[in-house]
């Protein structure tokens, strides 16, 4: 059978299938996952659809991206059918509570609201979940809120993204560069030994602060050192 002639899936019937795998005569390895046990399944779908992207702007086929989306849902459904199992909630609420999300927190294209930029829209978009978020029990602050399972990289702006709005007025670039150089210096004196706790805490300070230099400037951390390591990769290969 040639490929245009393979059996096209709707998503019912891959619904189905996730059911099937998880069933009682299912897959032994599907049946038994738990939402904990299928954590790092996730994360490592999410880093190779990010590495598929990759791949697309370099040679211009998709292929690979088809792939690892299809595997990104996989995650998602079978994370809603383990909850639905458990009598939680189905694929269908999921999809549901993301559509109402898309249409609550965009008033510009689905109500009355304005925006007319990307920064308008961001704006927005902050305001309106602030307001969905109140009051649920889940919420404890708004750094609290911000996942600790995030990449430390992404975290630090984050965090540091949410002292400058909701508590005090980050430090300004200058600033940062300036402390920058002066916890470089510091480092020069340090011993390179194992288990050197003042190392640690002038390397940890120097990360936040390159986080900050982040922030101000807009720049995403983790892809600008993901790119600087693949220059270093091809350097030697």
């Amino acid at each position: 059978m040639s490929e245009k002639q393979e059996k096209q899936y709707t998503y019912e019937e891959f619904l189905g299938i996730i059911a099937a795998l998880r069933s009682e005569n299912g897959c032994p390895w599907d049946k038994v996952q738990t939402h904990d046990s299928l954590k790092p399944c996730m994360m490592e779908e999410a880093a190779e659809l990010l590495a598929s992207i990759r791949i697309y702007n370099k040679t211009g086929n998709p292929e690979n991206m088809i792939e690892e989306l299809g595997d990104v849902l996989l995650q998602v459904v079978m994370h809603a059918q383990i909850a639905s199992e458990e009598g939680l909630f189905t694929m269908e609420d999921v999809v549901n509570e993301v559509s109402r999300k898309m249409v609550r927190r965009h008033p510009h294209v689905f109500g009355t609201g304005n925006a007319d930029t990307p920064d308008e829209v961001l704006v927005n978009w902050e305001e309106i979940k602030k307001g969905e978020k109140k009051d649920k029990d889940w919420v404890e602050s708004p750094l609290k809120d911000i996942p600790k399972e995030l990449p430390s990289l992404t975290r630090a702006v984050k965090v540091l993204k949410k002292i400058d709005k909701h508590y005090e007025k980050g430090s300004t670039f200058e600033q940062d560069t300036t402390i920058i150089c002066e916890l470089a210096e510091a480092l020069k004196h340090c011993e390179p030994q194992e288990d050197n706790k003042e190392t640690e805490a002038l390397l940890s300070e120097l990360l936040l602060r390159i986080s900050d230099v982040a922030r101000i400037t807009k720049i995403p951390q983790e892809q600008a050192l993901a790119d600087r390591i693949d220059d270093l990769i091809d350097k030697y290969e």
